[in-house]
């Protein structure tokens, strides 16, 4: 019988957080569908673009924060 597959659990494959009988599983039905393959491959790309994507603010969302915080004098901020 040929389990089927949902986006949740090619996204988890995708994260490494499925089993060892789910890896193997899936690597069976993706050897088998081009489709499955297919939608597992556009999984792969945009975690790709998700994890090279910004990882902190910008010089200026800083520089709108600390103002905004020493307009309210929230913490003190030396300049």
């Amino acid at each position: 019988m040929t389990k089927t597959f949902t986006h949740d659990d090619l996204i988890r494959y995708v994260y490494n957080e499925t089993t060892k009988e789910e890896n193997h599983e899936i690597k069976e039905a993706i050897a088998c569908d081009a489709v499955l393959m297919e939608q597992l491959s556009e999984l792969q790309k945009l975690k790709e673009q998700m994890d090279g994507s910004m990882k902190s603010p910008s010089e200026k969302t800083i520089n709108n924060i600390l103002e905004y915080s020493k307009a309210f004098n929230l913490h003190p901020v030396k300049d």
